[in-house]
């Protein structure tokens, strides 16, 4: 058999043809021998065991039943119109609806004739019923042999309207497997499998569709999950491996006056543990000639802005400008003062590019930045514009890095005839689990202690019946001199949605927490850039006590002064959301707070966001409890291309698969790092194949 056989088209398998192929093609993203062979099952069922018509239960699982057809009848008009078939056996009756292909089902169901319906069991009246069932003629049924663990494959409704059944796809791949006849070639070496006690790959793909036994079932998928974790697991230690030996970065050597008078005369308080470390981290990464590629993980509130500007401070030591972006206006402007007031009196320049820059300042700025006067940059977007050009920029700081598209950091990458060096920094905690899989080619850094002094911010759950107790607890911090957060979901009421929205939260605070006693902003996303600006000065200034907003304020606002945070149909934000938001309160010395309102109807996740926010402020625990509601594409916004294209692997519960997978790719890379040796051949055509997509290859063969 041609090593090309899983290549074939689909439309050459028997019983298969163009029509078909076409709709495999569209639905299931099908196109070859090799595609159908890697569609695994969803789930198994026992096909030895048959339903007597009194057995059944509403809502079940899928279930067999034996019958005959008795009648067919069309009944309904118009949206409503179904085909109906009466299906009997010795207890009891039952109906078999069909509300597509009803004619092809009036044509071809035969009377009186034995069956064997396959579907999910609802109950309508007095009535059990299954909707579009498989059904096959018991003769048909029998002429095979039947398993207790029946593959059960995904599908589509368009599909099942064209009658690509569950049967159907089982006999296609029955045939598949009858033609492949072991040709799948082994892709991990022989030692590994030992090691890890791993089947072999044809034994695992056999017994992925067709188990024989529950123990080789077991066997199988987990094999399959270990070999698709371990080459993901590959590629990004590949790919950080590259940039280490392969891409040239600027070298820095010098820990030079800048730095040094920086932290011993300029910087306001002791640097925790954490952060020591990781600056040791990062200074030996850019010493080394390699360009570096660090990830900077640290919880609210943790520390991060002060680690890059240390950063920034080691470029500028060695000759080099340093740039920090941020998704936002507000951000960066918050980025901008607090850098700003550190390096007071330092001599070095500052200065900030978003979008309402006006032309005479930008003017100013560029010039700057081509003339080497201008140290540090900050700003968003507008920093990528081609006419933003540095003399020598050495290192780039991205906050919040996963708001910005790929192509959009590569434009920075290109404002030096070496990559800058980056740093990309995030308040989102990334499970250990998801930064292997999403950052494997990244250095990880993590800062895991608060700075001391930190007062831990008590978080409650309150219903809406509470409020008036909310409204008093308000006026106590207010009178003590404190300022309020209230935050909504919404701009506007929602005719589908019913949360508290800002509009009607404003008007209610307002007259609430009357003029003159009382002064209130507003904040939403709606409102003009000095709008914005006007209301946050008013607020940080001190000569507003309460900030109704909405989550534009979840990043980047730092009021020490304000210690309450209300976050109005909490149940409505996920946990990093509510994790964010809360992250605004707790900058100054006194004890803060965050209370979630809530009506009394809530989901079991809505439960389970509001119970781990109450119990813990620590962002790593609180990643872990979103990762498992939300799963991990979801939580990062966007996925990294590939690397989330997971056929049967879950990363999260599979993180323990995860890690040995990542710890035999780092053994077999230290032994083999180009990956010649002959028992390592599996492996290598592999990784050529995925390398190849990405051009990455040629700097390691």
């Amino acid at each position: 058999m041609p090593l090309n056989f899983l290549s074939t088209p689909i439309d050459y398998l028997a019983g298969i043809g163009p029509e078909r192929a076409k709709l495999l093609r569209s639905e299931l993203h099908i196109h070859t021998y090799g595609d159908l062979a890697n569609l695994f099952p969803n789930r198994y069922i026992d096909k030895t065991k048959y339903y007597k018509i009194n057995q059944l239960v509403p809502d079940s699982a899928q279930v067999q039943v034996l019958g005959n057809i008795l009648n067919i009848k069309t009944v309904g008009a118009g949206a409503s119109e179904r085909l109906v078939a009466t299906f009997a056996d010795e207890t009891g009756r039952m109906e078999l609806v069909w509300f597509r292909s009803q004619k092809h089902f009036r044509d071809s169901l035969k009377i009186n004739e034995p069956y064997v319906a396959f579907g999910k069991v609802a109950r309508y009246g007095s009535q059990y019923n299954i909707a579009h069932p498989d059904l096959e003629l018991l003769a048909d049924h029998k002429s095979r042999k039947q398993s207790a663990m029946a593959p059960v494959y995904p599908s589509t409704e368009m599909l099942a309207k064209r009658k690509i059944t569950n049967t159907y796809i089982v006999k296609c791949m029955r045939k598949l497997f009858s033609e492949i006849n072991g040709a799948f070639i082994e892709t991990l070496p022989d030692d590994m499998r030992a090691q890890y006690q791993l089947i072999g790959k044809n034994e695992a793909m056999l017994n992925a569709h067709f188990p024989g036994t529950p123990e080789l079932l077991q066997q199988a998928i987990y094999r399959l999950k270990f070999e698709e974790l371990f080459f993901i697991q590959m590629e990004l230690l590949l790919q950080n491996l590259i940039r280490k030996t392969k891409i040239k970065g600027y070298v820095f050597d010098r820990v030079g006056a800048k730095f040094t008078d920086f932290y011993k005369n300029h910087l306001p308080f002791e640097l925790t543990g954490a952060q020591k470390r990781v600056v040791k981290e990062i200074r030996a990464d850019m010493a080394t000639g390699a360009h570096m590629n660090r990830l900077l993980q640290g919880d609210v509130g943790s520390g991060k802005t002060i680690v890059a500007v240390l950063t920034a401070l080691l470029a500028l030591d060695n000759g080099f400008q340093a740039c920090i972006m941020a998704p936002t206006e507000i951000l960066a402007q918050q980025h901008y003062s607090g850098v700003s007031e550190l390096l007071k009196g330092t001599g070095i320049t500052v200065s900030i590019l978003t979008g309402s820059v006006k032309t005479k300042n930008r003017r100013v700025i560029h010039e700057g930045l081509e003339d080497g006067s201008l140290d540090i940059l900050i700003g968003t977007h507008a920093l990528i514009e081609d006419k933003v050009r540095f003399k020598n920029i050495g290192v780039a700081i991205v906050d919040e890095q996963h708001r910005f598209g790929v192509a959009q950091r590569a434009k920075l990458w290109k404002k030096n005839d070496l990559p800058p060096h980056v740093l990309v920094m995030t308040a989102t905690p990334i499970p250990r689990t998801l930064a292997m899989s999403l950052y494997g080619d990244l250095d990880i850094s993590v800062i895991d202690e608060l700075p001391p002094g930190r007062k831990e911010i008590k978080t409650v759950h309150r219903f809406d019946k509470n409020r008036l107790a909310v409204f008093a607890f308000i006026r106590d911090e207010i009178a003590l001199g404190r300022q309020i957060y209230m935050v909504y979901p919404l701009i506007e009421e929602s005719e589908t949605l019913d949360y508290k929205d800002l509009q009607d939260g404003y008007e209610s605070i307002v007259r609430e927490f009357p003029l003159p006693q009382y002064k209130v902003s507003i904040l939403h996303g709606r409102m003009k850039p000095e709008d914005k600006d006007y209301e946050m000065n008013r607020f940080v200034k001190g000569e507003t006590q309460i900030m109704v907003a909405t989550t534009v304020i979840e990043v980047g606002v730092n009021v020490p002064n304000a210690s309450v945070m209300i976050i109005e149909s909490a149940e409505r934000f996920g946990l990093s959301q509510l994790h964010q938001l809360r992250g605004r309160v707790g900058r100054g010395a006194d004890q803060s707070y965050c209370i979630l309102m809530t009506g009394h109807k809530l989901s079991s996740d809505s439960k389970t966001r509001l119970q781990t926010m109450v119990a813990t402020t620590d962002g790593f625990q609180i990643a872990e409890v979103d990762l498992k509601l939300r799963g991990p594409g979801d939580l990062m916004g966007t996925q990294q291309s590939g690397v989330m294209d997971l056929r049967l692997a879950d990363i999260v519960k599979d993180n323990q698969i995860l890690a040995l997978a990542r710890e035999a790719a780092q053994k077999l890379l230290a032994k083999d790092v180009k990956i010649v040796r002959p028992e390592h051949a599996g492996v290598k055509r592999v990784m050529t194949f995925l390398q190849n997509k990405k051009g990455l290859w040629k700097y390691i063969s």
